[in-house]
């Protein structure tokens, strides 16, 4: 049966809005990372203190993750993805006026809408867009890194062009929340009241935390942000020690950025018509195992591995999205799904740049934190292959214990 011609202009303004929600879900944050020399210097902070203000978010994408989706069974997802673009844009406000702790508080501010934006996403697609949910996960984690490569990219010559330095440098990712919040209004009225508490969908949790099909998607997702933050952290410092430049390292830095994007244009249909996932989460895996390798024997073609590498960290994020939408069996098993995996992703992405280095610094060499990464990402490809399977999360706890026993024990491998 065709869409009539109001809900297709409904549909397309969902999706907008969805995309518009995207594009604050890196961008706030990775946009100070090019200025940071410039708030050391403001601020007088050691690389210490000046490293927290990157690693607050991913804490804070790790402690508030599993609470978005009781926040939104209580408040409507609607309502919470509204509340976290005005979270965001208060951070962003925060952080560039109000001195010392405002940096700190709006970053972590920043951090906490960025968590309940990455948990309902799914949710919404889920319950609104499931036949669409494959693609437009693609589709909205391109959104999401170019968004970030624009604001990384302008932040500095607009630096330049302002007289008070990289405070108003950092307002100009005001906008990306701003202009969500409007676009998100209509959704208000569409959705805007929270769920019953006895419908069907009021029993997500199913006992996520304890199904083994759950911990599968979280440590995929888990276990490929470790490593995409441990080479985001590392990279310049293990090309110099390769002989490398600090500009060509920092190129190369940027080349890694721009091919996480990549599989955004092309991964979103092959995962639609596939009948599961489990050779694209073996695949992409695999790939940045090779990417590894080549970094460490063939240093030459440095470019070439690094297009690897990111490649294979970008695809990992968007198939690591779309396991919490496919293996979930209701919208608000996927808020809880999805709250579980970013917990436990961002958890280990906090810890990796920071065990890595001191890894290095007692050892002296990169080639064992790169020889560990090898070992994780043949690691992810098991755990790809195990995510891919085509099966779901049971509804309820009422399904596990009177339902068919071999469907239960499936979700439950």
């Amino acid at each position: 049966m065709r869409e009539t011609p109001i809900v297709q202009k409904k549909t397309g303004l969902l999706i907008i809005g969805i995309l518009l929600i995207a594009t604050n879900l890196r961008a706030p944050f990775t946009s100070l990372a090019p200025l940071q020399e410039l708030v050391r210097e403001t601020f007088t902070l050691t690389a210490a203190q000046a490293g927290l203000l990157q690693t607050l978010p991913l804490l804070a994408f790790a402690v508030f993750s599993p609470f978005a989706a009781g926040i939104a069974r209580r408040a409507g997802m609607e309502r919470t993805l509204f509340c976290s673009l005005a979270i965001i844009a208060a951070g962003v406000c925060l952080r560039s006026f109000t001195g010392l702790v405002g940096l700190y508080a709006g970053t972590l501010l920043i951090g906490l809408g960025i968590a309940l934006g990455n948990v309902l996403l799914p949710g919404i697609l889920k319950r609104d867009l499931p036949h669409k949910a494959a693609s437009l996960t693609g589709l909205y984690a391109l959104t999401m890194g170019l968004a970030a490569a624009l604001g990384s990219a302008t932040v500095v010559p607009l630096t330049n062009h302002f007289h008070t330095g990289w405070q108003n440098a950092l307002m100009i990712t005001l906008a990306f929340p701003l202009i969500a919040l409007v676009v998100w209004l209509p959704q208000l009225v569409r959705h805007g009241a929270p769920q019953s508490k006895d419908g069907p969908q009021a029993q997500p949790s199913a006992g996520v935390w304890g199904a083994g099909l759950a911990w599968q998607v979280s440590l995929y997702f888990g276990l490929n942000s470790f490593i995409y933050y441990i080479i985001v952290a590392w990279l310049p410092a293990m090309l110099q020690s390769l002989g490398f430049s600090i500009s060509e390292a920092g190129s190369l830095h940027g080349v890694l950025q721009l091919s996480t994007a990549i599989p955004g244009f092309f991964i979103g249909p092959v995962l639609a018509r596939l009948r599961d996932q489990r050779a694209p989460g073996v695949l992409f895996a695999l790939t940045g195992a090779v990417g590894l390798v080549g970094l460490m024997m063939l240093p030459s073609l440095a470019t070439f591995w690094v297009v690897l590498l990111g490649i294979s960290t970008g695809a990992g994020v968007i198939l690591g999205l779309a396991f919490i939408t496919l293996r979930s069996s209701n919208a608000a098993q996927a808020s809880a799904l999805s709250g579980m995996a970013q917990s436990v992703g961002y958890l280990l992405a906090a810890t990796g740049p920071t065990a890595v280095g001191l890894i290095h610094d007692r050892l002296g060499s990169w080639t064992p934190p790169l020889v560990g990464c090898v070992a994780l990402a043949i690691l992810l490809a098991g755990l790809g292959y195990l995510a891919g399977r085509a099966r779901q999360l049971p509804a309820s706890p009422e399904f596990v214990t009177n339902g068919p026993a071999l469907k239960s024990l499936k979700a439950r491998r």
